[in-house]
Parts: structure tokens; C-alpha cells; sequence
């Protein structure tokens, strides 16, 4: 590295061209010492240096003077540029935080005190040398960058030269002969390769003799007095910048323009942006105000105070609020809501439109509808429109508590603003629209889908045939099997079985009977919730031969009655009042584990209409611990049959859960529950007097 000092100097210039500092020298040439006092170097009680890597040391230098411009030389260009581009991205790596033009102050510093180190000539700095050292691993660090870059010069110079014999006329006529000898492919390659090789370390050799010949040669002229010593010039402070000469080159890439630096000022403020900033270090006071933050009682206690006392422990900006949210939801969902809300009321959090949409959408997730429509309705009171996620995050949120208008609001929200619905929003609103008992407005949207060229998913069909079969809608029904089928989803026993339970329901048992056998003939086999709503369809119109033929037929075939089927069974032989044959069923359902609620129902109403009061009130109980469970049509059939039954008190006990679970009972059962309150009045009269003797 004979011209490496050369080199330093030079690239203390170059570094001038993206350096603030001496852009100023340049409109002012002052002493490069005098300048740099006033730089972003010299320490400030706002803005301190690492201490590590300056240390302060008498500045008593005297003055030298300038040396002669550099001319312009590309194996040196080519050296800087690869020099400044490793150190550069060493001190960058080792202060992040700090900013640009104090990062390119330090590059100067260092090549200053590079070159005063290389001048060994020089007993003393002049103005170019800044009255600050370099530590001990700075200067190790400095040495292995301008060791490893002077090693890639020199591997490129070797593949240049390398390429140029690969093509000289020895290497080629030699190929041709190992051609025409057989030598072919990855051989022919290697070999090519290692003659080239050769040809480069001959041309070396004869290189090195003929400048060791030129060296002897100057040393004899030398001794014999032809020429002067020449006598190393002592560099005492770094030349001027002046005109064009130096070519900051990155890889071939010309950097001397002016308007790289606002290209790298543009990329670094883009960096910022994209690389997420880390929070700082929460220990100290600020740790004990996390402490107390985390004790906090998010039902009583104010937030204000603690946070307050925490934005000025730590001087906390947004990321350390967001990393303080985290550690607060691990250790208090409670408090953690809290603790988000009254952050977006904090001026150093700065929210924004997603700190609002995510805070609702953990507020739908933990079913704390009421706080996320409070979240909302803080957003709009600040002036922040929804826009597609959070009408998106409305649209969950709605179609979860069953509020289709409010779930239709922020979809067509959606549509308005040119986006278009996914998978997920369209199953939240057809869930919606399910659960309001609307499921035409689902098969409505379904469409759309088809038209949008969205596929609609095999549970968004069945969630919808679904809702057609609990009300016995089999037109309906029918229709989504048609669209499902002509989507190209098949029909599975999910499908089938909704399919028969519809038609079961609205009365039409042969429909379903043609619907299980077409389910059967396809291999999917009969199965036992499928047999009981075709059993439940024959029950409707009173079909017990056509029953008993099905049963009798699956019997052959190996099928067993399940627990679907022999409950529709009991509930129909209650009803004719079947009592013994309905007992020895149980005696087999009981062996397969519990019975099921409606089981207890049908028996309720069958022994109280048996006027077998014990066992009555013994399916009662049973009823009355699992009330919760029941819905209003069973609450009708237990009343009913208990007035039948002539359990006056216990049908009026029910009458009155069934009225506190917010069912209404029909007009028909308050009739016969006022005809039961006096027909009793005559009876007791009529005992009364029998027991008189007067009959």
C-alpha cells in the first residue's frame, strides 16, 4: 500500500462532497481546525458524542502549510470510493442514533488523523490534524477496513487480468489442441482456466524483475551522485477541494453529482419510516412507575397521574407507549383497555385511524360490544371517517351481536369507498343476516358473490340452508342445494340431513323420504339424525305404517337407531299415549348414556297426561334444573301438558319461568290457563259436598 497516505488525503476530499461541513469551508475557506470547532463534532450539552470513541487531547499545533492539489488519479478513485462506502457503513452500524452530518463529520476526523498518522515525517500535526484522538479499536477497525479493500482491488485486478488471458492467442491454441485431442466440457474449462493462470503469474514474474532491475538501477545512480535524494514532502494539513478532480465512484457508479446527497438524505428519512424504531430501556425510576402503572386498579384507580409521571421518567414517545400497552395486556386485559383508551387522548402517542380500529377490534373480540361503539363514537367526535379496515372491523364486530342493519351499514361503507368485500366480510354479513332470521338477504348476497367472480365457501351454503331448515322453508332450501350444486359443491350429509329436516318440518315426509334415498344411492349411507327427520315427517301426518316400513328396512340392511331416531320415537309414542312401549324404549336409550332434553320434554308431557303424577314431577325436576336450555315451544308443551295433567301449581310455576326467560305464551295456552283456574274451583265444591254426602 505504497500510495495509501496519498490515498487518506484524498478521501478526506471526497468525503467534503457529501459532508455539511465542508460544503460550508468551501463558500468560506477557513482553517480546517477553526472550521470543525464549530461543526457538529465539537460536544454539546444537547447533543453529546460517544465518549468511547473521541477523547479530547492538547491542541498546541503549529501551523504548516498547504501542499499541492492531488491530480486525478481512477486506481485511486476506485480506492476511495471502496474505503468510504466500508467505513461509512461501520460507524453508521456502531451509532445509529446519531445523525448524518455528525456521521460524515466523523468520516473527516478520520481521515485527518489517518493522515497525520501515515505522515511519518511529521512530528507534529498542523491545522489539519483536530485536537481529538482516535481510540486504540477505532484504529484497528481502520486498518482492517483499508487491508480488506485494498484486497478486493487487488482480486479485481487479478480477475481483469485474468479475463484478458483467458482470450490471448497461447490459452486459445491451446484449447484447439486439447479439442482435437478429445477434450471436451468441464474439463476443457479447468484447464482453460489453469493455462490462463499460468500465462498471468509469467507476465507477474517478468513484471517484478523489471521493476527490481529499475530500482537497483536509481540506486546506483544514487550513490554515484547523477540524481537527488528525494526527500519525502511533510503533509502538515489536508489540500482544498477546488474544481472537479476527484470522481467519487461507487462500483462505477459516478456520486460526484450534487444530487446524490438529497437522494441519500430521501432514502434515510424513508428508512425511518419503514425499519420500526425500538423503545428505550425501561429501568430506573422510570421501571418503578411501570411497577405501580401494573398495580393499578383498572376499575377505580385514575390512570392520569401514573402516566404523566411516566411520559416524564422516560421521556416516553410513541413506541415506548406501545411497547408499555403490550406488557400491559400480558398482565391485565382489563387494565390494558384502559390503559389503550386514555392513551388516544395522550399527545406524545400521537393515534391514529388504526390505534382506534384495533382497539374495537379487541373490544368485539372480548365481547365488549357497548365499548367499541364508545371507541367509535370517540373517533367520530374527533372528526376521523372510518375507512376500509375499520368498516371492515365494523362489520365483524355487528354481524357477531346480530346487528345486520349496523353489520349492511359498514359493507356497503366498504363498497362506496371502491373496495372490494373479502371472504371474511361476506360470511360476517350472511352470519348476520342468519341470525336475524333473514336468510333470503343471505342467498341475495351469495349471488353478488357469483357475480363479484368471489367463490362462496361450502359453510357459507350450508350456513344458509341451515337457517331454511329450522323454519321449514323448503323452497328456500331447495334453491341453495340447486346453487351449491351449481357451483360445483356437492352435496354432502350435512346438506342432505338439513335438506330432509326441511321438509320434514313443513309437513311433506314423502319429499324427505325421496331426499334420503337419493342420499343412500349416493354412498353416503343412512345416518341417524337423517332417519329421524324422516321419522319426524311421517310422525307429522300420523304415517306409522310408512315409519315402521323405513325402520324395518334399515333394520335388514344393519342399521341401529340412534339416540336422533328414538327420541323422535318417544316423542311420538308419548304423544299416542303409548306408555309401556315409550318405557321400554328408555330402558335401551338409557344404556347409551344420558337422555336427551327433549326426551324429558315428551315425557313430561306424556305421564302428566297419563295423570301418573310421580313420574311427571320427576321429569319436572330434571326440567326445571336445565330451564335455561329450553325454548318457548317447549315451555308451551310442558304447561300445556301439566294444565292436562291437572298440576295446577307446577304449570303455573313453568307459566312463570317460561315469562322470566322472555318468551310470551301463545293466546291459545292463556285460554286454557284461564279455564284451568276455575274449572278446579268446581271440583274442589264437588268434593266437598260428596264428602258431605250429598252424592
Amino acid at each position: 500500500m505504497a500510495f495509501f497516505p496519498a490515498a487518506m488525503r484524498s478521501l478526506a476530499s471526497a468525503l467534503g462532497r457529501s459532508s455539511s461541513v465542508v460544503r460550508r469551508l468551501r463558500k468560506n475557506p477557513t482553517p480546517l481546525c477553526r472550521s470543525l470547532h464549530d461543526s457538529p463534532l465539537n460536544p454539546k450539552p444537547t447533543d453529546p458524542l460517544p465518549s468511547r470513541f473521541l477523547q479530547p487531547i492538547p491542541s498546541d499545533h503549529a501551523a504548516a502549510p498547504t501542499t499541492a492539489e492531488p491530480k486525478e488519479d481512477p486506481e485511486m478513485n476506485e480506492f476511495l470510493s471502496r474505503f468510504v462506502w466500508s467505513i461509512s457503513g461501520k460507524i453508521s452500524e456502531s451509532y445509529p442514533d446519531l445523525s448524518r452530518d455528525i456521521r460524515d463529520s466523523m468520516l473527516l476526523v478520520i481521515c485527518q488523523k489517518v493522515v497525520a498518522r501515515l505522515d511519518s515525517g511529521s512530528s507534529v500535526a498542523g491545522d489539519g490534524d483536530p485536537a481529538i484522538d482516535l481510540s486504540e479499536d477505532l484504529w484497528n477497525t481502520i486498518w482492517e477496513v483499508s487491508a480488506s479493500v485494498t484486497d478486493a482491488m487487488r482480486r479485481d485486478r487479478v480477475r481483469t487480468e485474468l479475463r484478458k488471458y483467458l482470450h490471448c492467442d497461447e490459452v486459445k491454441q491451446m484449447c484447439r489442441f486439447a479439442e482435437e485431442v478429445g477434450i471436451r466440457g468441464d474439463f476443457l474449462r479447468e484447464l482453460r482456466f489453469k493455462w490462463a493462470r499460468e500465462k498471468l503469474e509469467e507476465v507477474d514474474f517478468y513484471r517484478e524483475l523489471e521493476l527490481m532491475r529499475l530500482r537497483i538501477k536509481k540506486e546506483e545512480e544514487m550513490e554515484k551522485g547523477l540524481i537527488a535524494t528525494s526527500v519525502k514532502p511533510k503533509i502538515m494539513e489536508l489540500p482544498q477541494r477546488k474544481g472537479e478532480k476527484i470522481k467519487y465512484k461507487i462500483f462505477g457508479l459516478d456520486m460526484s453529482d450534487p444530487k446524490w446527497a438529497d437522494v441519500s438524505r430521501r432514502l434515510e428519512e424513508a428508512e425511518k419510516r419503514i425499519v420500526p424504531e425500538e423503545a428505550q430501556p425501561v429501568v430506573g425510576k422510570s421501571k418503578r412507575v411501570e411497577d405501580r402503572i401494573m398495580g393499578l386498579d383498572p376499575k377505580k384507580d385514575d390512570l392520569e397521574p401514573v402516566f404523566k409521571e411516566f411520559e416524564v421518567a422516560l421521556s416516553a414517545k410513541r413506541v415506548d407507549w406501545l411497547a408499555l400497552l403490550g406488557r400491559i395486556k400480558e398482565h391485565d386485559e382489563d387494565l390494558y383497555f384502559k390503559a389503550a383508551e386514555h392513551l388516544l387522548d395522550a399527545r406524545t402517542f400521537d393515534p391514529n385511524i388504526r390505534d382506534y380500529s384495533k382497539l374495537m377490534d379487541a373490544h368485539s373480540n372480548a365481547g365488549r360490544i357497548q365499548d367499541a361503539e364508545r371507541i367509535l363514537n370517540k373517533m367520530l367526535e374527533k372528526g376521523i371517517e372510518p375507512d376500509v379496515l375499520t368498516s371492515v372491523v365494523l362489520v365483524h364486530m355487528y354481524s357477531k351481536v346480530g346487528n345486520h342493519n349496523g353489520a349492511k351499514e359498514a359493507f356497503d361503507r366498504l363498497r362506496r369507498e371502491g373496495f372490494q368485500p373479502d371472504l371474511r366480510a361476506y360470511n360476517s354479513l350472511i352470519t348476520a343476516y342468519v341470525n336475524a332470521g333473514i336468510p333470503k338477504q343471505g342467498v341475495a348476497l351469495i349471488r353478488e358473490m357469483e357475480e363479484q367472480d368471489v367463490k362462496p365457501t361450502r359453510d357459507m351454503y350450508v350456513q344458509v340452508l341451515r337457517a331454511f331448515s329450522k323454519s321449514g322453508e323448503v323452497d328456500g332450501a331447495q334453491k341453495i342445494v340447486h346453487a351449491m350444486q351449481f357451483a360445483g359443491v356437492q352435496p354432502d350429509l350435512e346438506s342432505y340431513r338439513l335438506l330432509i329436516e326441511a321438509y320434514s318440518l313443513a309437513g311433506e315426509p314423502e319429499q324427505a323420504r325421496g331426499h334420503f334415498d337419493s342420499m343412500t344411492r349416493s354412498g353416503l349411507g343412512p345416518d341417524d339424525s337423517c332417519v329421524a327427520g324422516v321419522v319426524r315427517g311421517y310422525a307429522k301426518k300420523n304415517l306409522l305404517d310408512k315409519a315402521l316400513e323405513l325402520l324395518l328396512k334399515l333394520e335388514k340392511e344393519g342399521f341401529v337407531p340412534g339416540i336422533a331416531t328414538n327420541s323422535v320415537l318417544v316423542d311420538w309414542m308419548g304423544k299416542l299415549q303409548l306408555v309401556e312401549e315409550v318405557e321400554l324404549l328408555l330402558r335401551r336409550m338409557k344404556e347409551g348414556g344420558e337422555l336427551p332434553l327433549e326426551v324429558h320434554v315428551s315425557l313430561c308431557d306424556m305421564y302428566s297426561r297419563a295423570r301418573d303424577e310421580q313420574k311427571a314431577r320427576l321429569s319436572l325436576k330434571i326440567l326445571e334444573e336445565r330451564k335455561s336450555l329450553l325454548d318457548g315451544n317447549q315451555f308451551e308443551r310442558i304447561v300445556d301438558g301439566l294444565l292436562l295433567g291437572g298440576l295446577l301449581s307446577d304449570s303455573q310455576r313453568m307459566l312463570d319461568a317460561m315469562q322470566a326467560q322472555g318468551f310470551t305464551p301463545s293466546e291459545s295456552l292463556r285460554v286454557r290457563i284461564a279455564a284451568a283456574q276455575s274449572i278446579p274451583r268446581r271440583d274442589q265444591g264437588a268434593k266437598i259436598v260428596a264428602k258431605k254426602g250429598g252424592w
